[in-house]
């Protein structure tokens, strides 16, 4: 039997996505025979994690817990009249690398997914639809991933805008992005390639 201590620790790590039962146990393993600065690090790195971050109201994207609302949104530069709709806040920086996109963003916090229960209501659409006259919005990009999911969200999205405001353009990413890839995993050429060439739904 292993110590208590270090069993803990790979149970733990155990509760991370993609992490198996021999990762964990490498992993806690590295942590047990490197300088106990590093587990100290992520120790405390992990504490402050949930209050020192949280979401902008506004975009929903993930900011400082000090700040009011996301750079995306207040900085001057970006367009308000166009707006970028992703699923999770990490899929905006992969937007952002490819330096191609000047307007503000919108997360929705995932996909409609009855599989998972997760239903529209669930997701920041209402939020989005607020924000359209607010910011007087002329474009709705929408950048959902290339799986069922994302799919059906993009069309839902579709759907509930199109009903709301008829004379909004609504676009989608062009068929650059593989099925089955998260938009934060694609490589920089085939999101620029995605973002210029997109088209009306």
């Amino acid at each position: 039997m292993l110590p208590k201590a270090l069993l803990d620790t790979i149970d733990a790590l155990g509760h991370l996505p993609g992490v198996g039962s021999r990762t964990a146990e490498r992993y806690a393993y590295f942590l047990f025979r490197s300088n106990p600065q590093i587990s100290e690090t992520i120790s405390e790195t992990l504490k402050n994690l949930h209050s020192g971050v949280k979401s902008c109201p506004k975009t929903f994207a993930l900011i400082d817990a000090d700040k009011e609302v996301s750079e995306f949104y207040s900085d001057q530069s970006r367009d308000k009249t166009s707006i970028l709709v992703v699923e999770e806040p990490l899929d905006i920086y992969a937007i952002e690398s490819t330096k191609q996109y000047t307007g503000t963003y919108h997360v929705l916090g995932g996909a409609v997914s009855p599989i998972d229960g997760i239903t529209p209501d669930q997701l920041h659409i209402k939020e989005l639809i607020t924000r359209i006259p607010d910011d007087s919005v002329k474009e709705v990009i929408i950048a959902t991933n290339p799986s069922v999911e994302g799919e059906s969200t993009a069309l839902l999205l579709q759907k509930l805008l199109t009903e709301k405001y008829p004379e909004l353009k609504i676009t989608r990413l062009a068929r650059g992005l593989p099925l089955g890839v998260d938009l934060s995993y694609a490589d920089q050429i085939t999101l620029s390639a995605a973002l210029s060439n997109r088209t009306s739904l």
